[in-house]
């Protein structure tokens, strides 16, 4: 009796010893797995920044920057495939799903997949960078950021637009920044008696005096039209092309204009009809 005591103990030894090696077989296993997922992480993290000190040398320039994200995400993703592998999680029938289900996906993600590859175009091509004044459809602002799927815009009334980057590549781009210079046209009414000849005179000077109007191109006044009530004179002059200064600068041609035709007797009639009752009133 005590000898089958000894070989039962032994035997319950023998399978404590069998679990305990299951147990820690498990336990490396999502060590292992949990290494691979913080690996994946850090090999994400790195690229990124090998990428953006080896292609965005120049501060506006972004590509490193989109190209990172798009192989941090891919990095990633296989990390986690080879954590589960290493789980042992069946990584074909998963594989099989997803390819069944991919047109489906594929379809889903369209857009977003669209906004992806327009993202690296923009940055690849640049017609904006980082700090540009661009208008883009109905928007107008600055532009804050440009990742993996949109282009982010400060207008100029504080309020931050994301801008899918589709849509910004499909449309026009109008980059203020890019350009020096950029013309504006103001038209001025006056009354019909008006020496025109003498009224360009006066607004050709006092638009070159207003601050702000550039030398080179000149300004320059031509008759646009007969109107109704006045016949009205295009004042077209060039600024610098920011959106501040479009608006200084043409305040201050207003108000140079505005004193101008007042110190010539010049006057800018109000609407008026004429009202005919019939023959011989």
């Amino acid at each position: 009796m005590p000898v089958a005591l000894q070989l039962h103990d032994v035997l319950a030894a023998v399978e404590d010893v069998d679990v305990v090696v299951e147990d820690d077989i498990a336990v490396s296993e999502v060590a292992q797995a949990l290494a691979v997922f913080v690996a994946s992480i850090l090999l994400a993290v790195l690229l990124r920044r090998l990428l953006v000190r080896a292609l965005d040398r120049d501060a506006n320039r972004h590509v490193g920057l989109v190209a990172g994200r798009f192989l941090g995400l891919v990095a990633v993703a296989v990390g986690v495939v080879y954590a589960l592998d290493l789980l042992g999680v069946q990584i074909g029938p998963l594989l099989g799903a997803l390819g069944v289900g991919g047109i489906a996906i594929a379809f889903a993600a369209q857009d977003m997949l669209q906004n992806l590859i327009a993202g690296v175009m923009l940055q690849i091509r640049r017609p904006l960078r980082l700090g540009d004044q661009v208008a883009s459809g109905d928007f107008e602002g600055v532009v804050t950021d440009v990742n993996l799927r949109t282009t982010v815009l400060q207008t100029y009334d504080g309020l931050i637009v994301y801008l899918p980057n589709a849509e910004v590549l499909k449309n026009p781009i109008i980059n203020y920044t890019r350009t020096p210079l950029s013309r504006t046209s103001l038209t001025v009414g006056l009354a019909y008696d008006t020496d025109l000849v003498r009224a360009r005179e006066v607004l050709l000077a006092a638009c070159a005096a207003a601050d702000g109007v550039a030398d080179t191109p000149g300004p320059e006044v031509w008759v646009e039209e007969f109107g109704d009530s006045s016949i009205n004179l295009a004042v077209r002059y060039w600024h610098p092309a920011d959106i501040a200064s479009r608006w200084r600068v043409r305040s201050g041609v207003a108000i140079s204009l505005k004193s101008a035709l007042d110190g010539a007797g010049m006057t800018i009639p109000f609407p008026q009809r004429v009202l005919w009752s019939g023959e011989g009133d």
